[in-house]
């Protein structure tokens, strides 16, 4: 299996794509990308569709609410822009705090993964630090998690988010196997200093190694803040991607 083309979740540069959606996209497309990742998939739909397509950007996956009861509009949206998997990118805190939660949580994901197969979609689940740090019977939270999701549920590892958990990242990776069909990649100190991340390849993380533990997952950038020109740090951490013979 060879590895997908590096993308760049759209959240990076939300207040762009807010103001200029056109612009930016064909700003990603300049620096190199051939693929993005929308957030908030149902309500951009309409603004993005025309944008991406512009540009001659594909949006292989997605972010996108799956338990709020709209997934069947999250399923129209998808099949507009060409996504093949939805990601759900948060379920709270206190619902990765016992097992009887995070049961019920793999429970109506496995459902909604279920009515997407029929619509030949995938749908996956993306962490945060919190499903890392709670632990059940000393056992990372996102961990129980997989074992209890049905074989459609696919996972968005963060690695960043896994590293500010207290989890390795890649030992994760490893346990979590072909489960991890995309990966976030994004760097800086591993705290939850959002505005002190960094470009790929100048902070703590091992992204080599990381990437290295998954080679069948999508690497995806990603900044939740960034102190400098969000372009230009975008444009860092992929030609530093690409230095480790990912493209």
């Amino acid at each position: 299996m060879t590895r997908p083309p590096v993308s760049v979740q759209l959240y990076t540069v939300r207040d762009a794509l807010a103001a200029d959606p056109d612009a930016t996209l064909a700003r990603l497309a300049e620096i190199g990308f051939t693929a993005v990742e929308p957030f908030g998939l149902t309500d951009a739909v309409d603004t993005l569709e025309p944008a991406v397509r512009s540009v001659g950007l594909t949006a292989p996956t997605s972010h996108v609410g799956l338990l709020d009861g709209r997934h069947n509009e999250a399923f129209a949206a998808a099949k507009r822009l060409g996504v093949e998997t939805l990601i759900d990118p948060y379920v709270s805190e206190e619902s990765w705090t016992t097992r009887e939660a995070i049961a019920e949580t793999a429970r109506a994901l496995t459902e909604v993964s279920l009515a997407a197969a029929d619509q030949g979609l995938r749908v996956g689940y993306h962490n945060h630090w919190w499903e890392l740090e709670q632990r059940i019977d000393g056992t990372p939270a996102l961990e129980v998690f997989a074992d209890l999701i049905g074989d459609n549920v696919v996972l968005e590892l963060d690695t960043y988010w896994s590293a500010v958990g207290a989890v390795d990242p890649v030992a994760l990776l490893g346990r979590l196997g072909e489960r991890v069909v995309a990966i976030h990649v994004k760097d800086g100190p591993a705290t939850m200093d959002m505005s002190a991340q960094q470009p790929a390849g100048q902070g703590v993380m091992p992204i080599a190694d990381v990437l290295a533990a998954a080679p069948n997952a999508r690497p995806v950038i990603e900044f939740d803040a960034y102190a400098g020109d969000i372009f230009e740090g975008i444009a860092e951490s992929l030609a530093f991607v690409r230095t480790l013979g990912v493209q």
